[in-house]
């Protein structure tokens, strides 16, 4: 991510003021660093996923508009948000693919699971999403930590400024909650 960071926070500052082409002023500078981000997060995708980082991000660019009256911080604030978005996008699109192949009106085949290899990453993503939630009413902090840096790409550094706590303190929730969701994920999968 870029070093740009005065820029993008006045213009943040702008844009929740009120200034409307001030999101437009935003992409250009942090358009490919949204992008690196969609890039990372679509690798733990399935093969062949419809979506590719640019029209990721371009998504993420139409929801914004959702977000603009948010208390931007700056822009590690803003691919906290972004990463969010990015993470919505796809849970809402592998659950969709899980809506549509259960059928509607299509006729239904049985089928012998066992021949079945295994689950497709867009599964494993929506019981991620699952688990998250989950973490999130249990400890909120934990959540945001994992959120912030597997989907969002960023630094501990970064998620300590976004949350207001020490890199030590980013580092203890991380290990604590990568730890409680790969036992969720393990017992979600049996």
């Amino acid at each position: 991510m870029s070093a740009a960071a005065s820029p993008i926070t006045d213009l943040l500052r702008s844009w929740r003021s009120g200034d409307e082409g001030a999101l437009e002023r935003l992409m250009p500078l942090v358009y490919e660093d949204l992008r690196r981000v969609a890039r990372r997060q679509l690798r733990a995708e399935r093969p062949g996923h419809t979506l590719q980082p640019t029209a990721l991000v371009n998504e993420v660019y139409l929801r914004l508009p959702g977000v603009e009256r948010l208390g931007w911080q700056d822009r590690a604030h803003f691919f906290a948000i972004a990463s969010r978005l990015m993470r919505r996008v796809l849970i809402d699109a592998a659950r969709a693919r899980k809506n549509h192949k259960r059928g509607g009106d299509v006729i239904r085949v049985t089928f012998d699971e066992r021949r079945v290899p295994g689950e497709t990453p867009s599964q494993d993503l929506a019981r991620l999403d699952d688990a998250l939630e989950r973490l999130a009413t249990l400890d909120p902090r934990k959540s945001q930590v994992i959120e912030l840096r597997f989907f969002g790409g960023l630094t501990l550094e970064e998620v300590a400024t976004v949350l207001g706590v020490s890199s030590d303190t980013v580092m203890r929730d991380w290990k604590v909650a990568t730890a409680w969701l790969q036992r969720e994920m393990t017992r979600a999968r049996t």
